[in-house]
């Protein structure tokens, strides 16, 4: 199986996945991190996208891919029936967050989330000068046609990881590019700077 074009940032995903673990991936498009996974670290991938033609060209590829909603088909899945669960720009498109991530961390030994990040300095610029929703590399889309529906900062990720009492293994911040900031900074810095957010989350404090 070929491994398709891949985003940037699905290597700093990959570097999270243990070999051979077995893998849910969450809203997983055409498939494109599901191959490489597959390709690279053996895992046992299994696939859930809400779009037909995305399962269709996943499933065409060799990947065990269903269609399925993440607000309402997760509580279908057993306790803790993956090594790693994946969220990778999704969770701010789902109609309920909090509810989506507990269940993720129900049926996951370890999460990975990645997210847009709204409080970045670009967007928050944007706003200030033109009065208008920004639109970047990170947040591609107009306001009347994005499949965003709460939108959130990166420090807004980390207060909600509290609630639902998940502790953070790991996170980094990304540039409008994909790619991992190297500067040691804090959260602050990261919420004004970062373009986008990728969490390692385990269930329990």
């Amino acid at each position: 199986m070929s491994v398709p074009d891949t985003r940037i940032d699905y290597a700093i995903i990959e570097d999270f996945v243990p070999q051979g673990a077995r893998v849910l991936d969450v809203g997983c498009g055409r498939g494109e991190l599901l191959a490489l996974l597959e390709a690279t670290k053996g895992v046992d991938g299994r696939g859930l996208e809400l779009s037909q033609d995305g399962v269709n060209e996943a499933v065409a590829r060799g990947l065990s891919v269903i269609q399925g909603d993440a607000d309402t088909d997760l509580a279908t899945y057993p306790d803790g029936s993956f090594d790693v669960v994946i969220l990778s720009q999704t969770l701010q498109a789902t109609q309920a967050p909090k509810k989506v991530l507990e269940e993720l961390l129900r049926i996951g030994k370890r999460v990975i989330v990645t997210i847009p990040n709204f409080g970045n300095w670009r967007a928050r610029l944007h706003l200030l000068l033109r009065g208008e929703m920004p639109v970047t590399k990170a947040l591609p889309y107009s306001w009347y046609d994005t499949p965003n529906i709460h939108f959130c900062t990166l420090r807004d990720f980390i207060g909600l990881a509290g609630e639902v009492g998940a502790t953070i293994e790991e996170a980094a911040a990304l540039n409008a590019e994909g790619q991992r900031l190297a500067l040691n900074a804090p959260w602050a810095i990261w919420n004004l700077i970062g373009a986008q957010g990728i969490f390692i989350l385990k269930p329990g404090k």
